[in-house]
């Protein structure tokens, strides 16, 4: 998503970039091109107008016509307007004092409220919480199910409302959750029109009930302007406290989604990167703007990798105590040997080791002297058949004396039955 924003924005800085000086004119039609772009992207036109006049009257106060860096100072106007645009600073999450903190999750059919509620309960349970989930959409068929199947694959325990007393039970288990154990509780309703008062009046009557800390509109960020009309009603009736983007990777253009909170006023708290259960973030307004713009988004990516560092770091440390505690059982069972073999372990019962040294066992070559001239001369190999079995041992040279002496004692004490072949 905002892939396509992206690649016009950069084409239009690249070609700034290539003026000596950036003039009047060149400004304008710089910022023409941002505005179309930003169309294009399905961005609302009052926050687009509203954008484009922030920037040239910020580049016309701080002299860019006269900079020689003008157009780096360009981009850097319209960087922080963007931010401005999506609220900022990142917004944390409200927490209760006394728990249990309630999170109640609204929005449109289709929008990914379950889904999000789960990925949420998965972010908080990373941070050291202990959720409870409540599904309390009965109006679509198996959402119950679903979002008890999502609590199960993530150790969370959910609980269910009946259809008759929706508004009642919500507040009778949000009441209950600190006994429990939760100090978290995530209400999963059911998705419902703007324009259906009576789907709105249930909504309302479940946060007056639950009396939340936080209320959330999950906002599909592949929707249209419509979004931006949904989430002010949505406001209006129910003083939302925070936005989430959801399907932000989709390839959408996007733009709508980037119109609410300037158009609601609301701050976007969170985003959804993916389908899978870890894929919710915290939204840092700046992140999104560097990636629109083209600066890449560095800080995301270090803290995805940091976790998969600790992550990994601690699989090494749990591998690291078992090689631990292995070499010390080994330790301990050859000072048992070598103590007369008292009390032997299991471990000591083992074969020997069947290593091999010029074809020839290990076991065997400390039970048969060896001399050096034979050691020295190992690369030169003869076929010995002893027990029916092929082995290799050193052949005599010619130039080793004494090597036939040694090779005598090395098989004086073989089978009769061995031979040369």
């Amino acid at each position: 998503m905002f892939e396509q924003l992206s690649d016009r924005l950069a084409t239009t800085f690249e070609r700034l970039r290539g003026r000596a000086r950036v003039t009047e004119a060149d400004l304008d039609e710089a910022l023409r091109d941002v505005r179309v772009a930003l169309l294009e992207a399905d961005v609302n036109l009052k926050v687009v107008r509203q954008l484009i006049a922030t920037v040239r009257e910020r580049a016309l106060g701080e002299r860019v016509l006269e900079s020689i860096t003008g157009a780096q100072q360009v981009v850097k106007i319209v960087h922080d307007a963007i931010v401005e645009m999506l609220g900022g600073t990142a917004t944390p999450l409200a927490r209760a004092d006394r728990p249990p903190t309630v999170i109640v999750l609204a929005g449109l059919q289709g929008s990914g409220k379950t889904t999000t509620a789960a990925k949420l309960a998965n972010l908080l349970r990373k941070q050291g919480r202990h959720p409870l989930l409540v599904a309390a959409d009965v109006h679509r068929p198996a959402a119950i199910d679903q979002l008890t199947t999502l609590g199960k694959q993530l150790g969370v325990p959910v609980r269910a409302v009946r259809a008759d007393r929706v508004a009642a039970d919500v507040a009778t288990i949000t009441g209950a959750a600190a006994a429990e154990g939760s100090d978290t509780v995530i209400v999963d309703t059911a998705g419902r029109l703007h324009i259906d008062e009576g789907m709105m009046n249930e909504i309302a009557d479940v946060v007056a009930a639950a009396k939340p800390h936080e209320v959330l509109l999950v906002v599909d960020a592949m929707a249209g302007q419509d979004a931006v009309d949904s989430a002010s009603a949505f406001n209006a009736r129910l003083a939302l406290s925070g936005l989430v983007l959801a399907k932000a990777d989709g390839d959408a253009r996007g733009g709508a989604s980037l119109s609410v909170r300037a158009v609601t006023g609301v701050p976007v708290k969170l985003i959804g990167t993916g389908e899978r259960l870890d894929a919710l973030e915290v939204f840092h307004p700046d992140r999104l703007a560097q990636r629109i713009l083209g600066m890449g988004d560095i800080l995301t990516l270090v803290e995805r990798a940091q976790e998969h560092l600790d992550e990994k770091t601690a699989q090494e440390q749990v591998r690291g105590t078992r090689g631990r505690a292995r070499a010390a059982q080994d330790r301990g069972d050859h000072l048992v040997d070598d103590q007369g073999g008292a009390g032997r372990s299991v471990a000591d019962q083992r074969p020997p080791a069947t290593a091999h040294r010029g074809g020839v066992r290990n076991d065997r070559l400390r039970r048969e002297p060896v001399t050096e001239a034979v050691r020295g001369h190992e690369e030169a190999h003869e076929t010995v058949r002893h027990d029916g079995q092929i082995r290799s041992a050193p052949a005599p040279s010619r130039d080793a004396p004494g090597l036939s002496f040694a090779l005598s004692l090395r098989f004086a004490s073989a089978p009769a039955e061995r031979m040369f072949v």
